[in-house]
């Protein structure tokens, strides 16, 4: 009998080997050598069953049939990776021994556990959990392999949050829809970030600007020149404004007060996760998910960085000397000049601002390994330089300035004044080739326009406080007051972090993590299903509502579940489920919470009244932005089937119906439907391509997401014109990649197959 080792996805298989086991036969869906047998999950191989699986009334959907609370829920194989499931099933038979390789991480222990409980495994369980996928490392792990009964609470906290999911979606989704007529998808995190969005919305629509002038003095003395801000009481008058500033123009002016105080600026922390999407999105525009999926190429693909689904800042005693192993492989790279300048004594297990072992939990901070960076792409070339510049900036000293204050009196008016004196640059030496953005995370970051700006200087700068001052000019500035800013996913992420609260300072931030709005590892997913199911859209950067999102949260808040909008609420959730992962918490009494929430849920929209369809939609049919809409809808809602790998379960009602949603039916139509008699049109939904006439019975859909491949307009038009793609790389079941051309097999189903 052999031991076999159960990743989470091929490429990690595949790495475990080439550490482990270097002569291990390759068999397609698995590895195998004298010791060991390596095989993988291809992501969720198992899932939660839908709520037909209980009882066939549920295939239709009716608010009388609510709520749906299984005693115990049903686990059944994802249809697409069924092939993988069985390979392991077998696999299973040969072996003694399980090894629970997947990600070290909730999620990762919850595909395991999952495979575990539906195969029926009974063999005792080690469990692998590393931070990083260099061959030095996995080798470590597995000489350091714990018991798998260590991490029960985790398993029970990962079953929780999917079940707790699975509740509120399918009970809220089904309820709202049903209810209105239009399909509403409702989910225990993704509502509450919508809530978010829409109370940002109302802040800006009903802001009031105001115009207002500032007073800018410019003075001197000796050969020092500098500015000052008029201090007294908004003014709103341009003539009064106008006549301050000839009051003092021109005129001796006397120095009030100075003071000059020494501080230093400490180089940021490393990323998590969250940090390094914001910082992403800020710099480069990429949205989370872009961001997630370029680190998850760094760490598994190239190996170049750490597990990057960490909620930590912070390394470990263990992680030092790692660092310092990192920092000389960057040695005659493009990173060279730094590496020399580095400071290496400042890296220690007594710095706190690097080590702090309290502050880590499952992972450490995102770290780049001691691996040269090679075929790096250009956008993963961006996120790795980002990651390693702040590594590196940890082995850099504090820069240094001098903060002069000044308040300057002319015809006893005053103005102030701010300059900030750069001695020595210290860790931003890193950053000097860079154009210069506000730092994150730090205190007094959003101050108003209207509110003294400090002025960064390089050279020396010194005012004699008793030597005489001269009002050179004095100009008037007109300013408006400005409406809080729509989010980016950037802003948004932070505010999930901390539940909505609007927290700048870093120990604030800390302590916030636990009781944030999902998880590092889930919260780009959340952002990705607000825009596919139609309630937010992108306009460069910023996210706005749609009237479809907007009507939604007055609905859920309308109805009186208002809970099921609330940041705070959905927050102590996320702290009950980490504190469950601890083993400080019962996951029974959290899921009675949560059913008792679910029933409460389909009560209260039970009694509502039906809402107008057309509310759900703008003028243009489109449910954009904006006011609300007079004009007739014009898409025609049906449910969405929502997959467990977006973390929020939701509203099913068939294979077809998955690929239609509100804005769809208002899209181009992509061809007419191939099934023979049906004179449907195609039309692209959020999952899918499907059928207009799905309502009657036509079950053809072309899924999005086909053989590892995104398919675009076009391929699909190819599919259903001409029967084929052209030649493209392509993904089998068991996540061996291929090159091939898609063929549509069925007319009926829209089933593809590939042709060589």
């Amino acid at each position: 009998m052999k031991t076999l080792i159960i990743a989470e996805k091929p490429d990690m298989g595949r790495n475990i080997a080439a550490a482990i086991e270097p002569k291990a036969k390759n068999h397609r869906t698995y590895l195998e050598g004298e010791r060991y047998i390596i095989t993988w999950a291809i992501g969720h191989l198992v899932e939660l069953a839908e709520p037909d699986a209980y009882d066939v009334k549920y295939k239709k959907w009716n608010i009388h049939d609510l709520p749906i609370i299984p005693n115990t829920f049903k686990l059944v194989p994802n249809r697409k990776t069924r092939d993988q499931l069985k390979v392991i099933a077998d696999l299973a038979k040969r072996s003694n021994l399980l090894i629970n390789s997947c990600d070290a991480g909730r999620e990762g222990q919850h595909i395991f556990s999952l495979i575990q409980r539906h195969l029926k495994l009974r063999q005792p369980v080690k469990r692998l959990w590393i931070s990083d996928l260099t061959p030095e490392t996995i080798r470590k792990g597995f000489s350091e392999l714990k018991d798998g009964s260590e991490y029960e609470n985790l398993t029970k906290a990962a079953r929780a949050r999917s079940e707790a999911d699975w509740l509120i979606g399918m009970n809220g989704s089904r309820a709202f829809t049903t209810k209105h007529n239009v399909l509403i998808s409702v989910g225990r995190v993704q509502t509450p970030v919508l809530a978010l969005i829409y109370d940002r919305q109302k802040q800006i629509e009903a802001f009031s600007s105001l115009k207002y002038f500032e007073v800018e003095g410019h003075f001197t003395q000796n050969e020092i020149s500098y500015k000052g801000i008029w201090q007294g009481e908004r003014m709103t008058d341009p003539a009064k404004a106008e006549q301050l500033a000839r009051k003092v123009k021109g005129k001796p002016a006397r120095i009030a007060s100075y003071e000059v105080k020494d501080t230093k600026e400490y180089p940021f922390k490393l990323y998590d996760l969250t940090l390094l999407q914001r910082e992403a999105n800020s710099r480069y525009g990429f949205s989370a998910k872009k961001t997630l999926d370029l680190a998850q190429a760094l760490y598994e693909k190239h190996k170049v960085i750490s597990y990057p689904r960490t909620n930590s800042n912070y390394v470990t005693e263990q992680n030092i000397p790692e660092m310092h192993k990192t920092l000389n492989a960057l040695q005659g790279t493009s990173y060279d000049e730094w590496v020399k300048g580095a400071n290496r004594s400042l890296v220690h297990k007594g710095n706190r601002f690097v080590c702090n072992p309290a502050k880590v939990e499952d992972h450490h901070a995102i770290l780049p390994t001691n691996r040269t960076a090679k075929g790096l792409s250009s956008d993963e070339q961006k996120l790795y330089d980002l990651i390693v510049r702040r590594f590196l900036s940890q082995f850099y000293p504090a820069a240094e300035y001098k903060i002069h204050s000044v308040m300057t009196e002319v015809e006893k008016e005053r103005f102030k004044t701010t300059v900030k004196e750069l001695r020595s640059i210290g860790w931003k030496v890193i950053y000097a080739d860079q154009k210069k953005e506000k730092p994150r995370g730090h205190k007094n970051q959003n101050k108003n326009e209207e509110e003294q700006e400090e002025i960064e200087v390089n050279e020396p700068f010194s005012l004699l406080a008793d030597a005489a001052v001269h009002c050179q000019n004095a100009q008037v500035k007109e300013k408006e007051t400005q409406p809080p800013k729509h989010y980016t996913e950037g802003t948004l992420l932070k505010a999930m972090e901390s539940a909505g609260k609007q927290i700048e300072d870093e120990e604030l931030r800390d302590a916030m993590k636990e009781s944030g709005l999902g998880t590092p590892a889930t919260r780009a997913a959340t952002i990705e299903r607000l825009k596919k199911v139609g309630y937010v859209e992108m306009q460069g950067k910023k996210i706005l509502l749609t009237q479809k999102g907007r009507t939604v949260i007055e609905l859920i808040r309308g109805a009186g579940v208002e809970l099921l909008t609330s940041p705070e609420m959905t927050g102590h959730w996320e702290r009950r489920l980490n504190e469950i992962s601890r083993g400080a918490a019962s996951d029974e009494r959290f899921m009675e919470n949560v059913k008792k929430f679910a029933t409460m849920i389909v009560d209260k929209v039970r009694v509502q009244a039906r809402a107008d369809k057309t509310s759900f939609e703008s003028a243009d049919g489109k449910g954009a932005p904006g006011k609300r809409a007079s004009g007739k809808a014009t898409g025609r809602s049906a449910a969405a089937k929502t997959r467990k790998t977006t973390r929020e379960a939701g509203a099913t009602r068939s294979r077809a119906k998955a690929v239609t949603s509100t804005s769809s039916a208002a899209s181009s139509i992509i061809a007419q439907c191939p099934r023979p008699g049906c004179g449907g049109s195609i039309f692209m939904g959020r999952k899918g391509y499907g059928c207009s006439n799905y309502n009657v019975g036509c079950r053809f859909v072309i899924w999005k997401e086909s053989y590892g491949r995104m398919l675009t307009d076009a391929q699909v038009r190819g599919l259903i014109e001409k029967g084929k793609t052209g030649k493209m790389k392509l993904m089998l079941a068991d996540g061996t990649p291929t090159e091939g051309r898609l063929m549509l097999q069925s007319k009926e189903t829209g089933e593809l197959g590939i042709l060589p």
